[in-house]
């Protein structure tokens, strides 16, 4: 290929010597975790997985070993891999990924597939548990890391991922649709006379939050509304810590939009804590709707969680079929509430 990426390339780009670029990137020990990250990102972000080890992905007929044409033969059978990376965080009883399993769940059911769980899986685990011939394909739920996915894209099966994106491992995605429903709220607090905001929750931690905090932005800069934003408030830091001090030491926004639900139930209670009335003093938005009793009752965003695990079995049934067409984002409108916390 005239425009091959290669390792030699990345070594450049990154500093680092070819053999810590080709361990890194073939999965093998001897690179730090933040250094193959590193490695990593850069080869996905120059299209070097795009090229690399490529294995088709069509079903096959058992006789001949031939792929079968899109939406030819009878239908699908056989299981699908629902992975959860975090036991913590993204679970089965989570307010936020439980419905979204439920849905992935319910149609597979209907598609009458199976359906088997992962979590926390080390690399170790996936090549020991998992048969890839016996799976269909694989869905996994938010955050995963670049060393899974690279163990997940050996397997050489089709995969889908619910609110994440790595180029380490090109292919379909879905998501809330972030961008517009955070921009929407946004103009619509504008529109009832709000002039000044702080954003609250940590921008880096997933792709999802920083596409609210760009459209936060994106919502004053085009309302030539001034924006100071505390820092602290969109780091990494302890809210836990840094709610209270901003609320005793800063002069109050007219309204909190927070990067989801949780971070605004902690901005809600450091409120209570301290006599801040809300909405009279300062109001506060959430985004998911995780917590409809809350009190005041939060205004926030509503994703329809379940729906995003139904698309996502039927966009990858679809890829399954389609193995060959570009690989898709695909948005789900999430529809802004205004309740008693503005």
């Amino acid at each position: 290929m005239k425009n091959k990426v290669t390792i030699q390339q990345i070594a450049d780009l990154t500093g680092m010597s070819k053999f810590a670029v080709s361990r890194a990137l073939s999965g093998k020990p001897g690179v730090s975790a933040s250094t193959r990250e590193m490695i990593v990102r850069m080869a996905g972000q120059l299209g070097y997985f795009k090229q690399k080890d490529r294995v088709p992905l069509a079903l096959a007929r058992p006789e001949t070993g031939e792929p079968v044409a899109s939406g030819e033969g009878e239908p699908l059978q056989g299981t699908i891999l629902v992975l959860f990376q975090s036991v913590r965080y993204q679970n089965r009883s989570s307010v936020y990924w439980g419905p979204i399993f439920d849905g992935v769940s319910a149609r597979l059911n209907e598609c009458n597939l199976n359906v088997m769980t992962l979590t926390e899986p080390s690399g170790d685990t996936i090549f020991q548990l998992l048969n890839p011939v016996a799976l269909k394909g694989i869905i996994t739920l938010g955050m995963v890391s670049t060393q899974i996915l690279l163990d997940i894209k050996r397997l050489g099966i089709p995969v889908l991922m619910i609110d994440h994106v790595d180029p380490a491992l090109p292919c379909d995605t879905i998501y809330t649709d972030n961008f517009t429903s955070m921009r929407e709220l946004v103009v619509k607090l504008i529109s009832q006379g709000r002039r000044r905001f702080q954003f609250v929750g940590d921008i880096y931690y997933a792709h999802s939050f920083q596409e609210r905090w760009l459209a936060f932005r994106s919502a004053l800069e085009e309302y030539g509304l001034p924006h100071e934003q505390n820092p602290e408030l969109i780091s990494k830091e302890d809210l836990y810590k840094v709610i209270p001090r901003f609320l005793q030491e800063e002069a109050l926004p007219e309204v909190f939009v927070c990067v989801n639900d949780i971070t605004a139930t902690v901005v809600l209670n450091a409120c209570s804590e301290l006599g801040i009335s809300i909405p009279a003093q300062v109001g506060v938005t959430g985004f998911d709707n995780n917590y409809p009793d809350t009190l005041p009752p939060l205004t926030t965003v509503h994703v329809d969680k379940e729906l995003l695990g139904r698309r996502a079995v039927d966009k990858l049934l679809w890829r399954i079929q389609n193995p060959h067409s570009q690989i898709e984002k695909t948005l789900i409108y999430a529809e802004p509430i205004f309740r008693e916390s503005v």
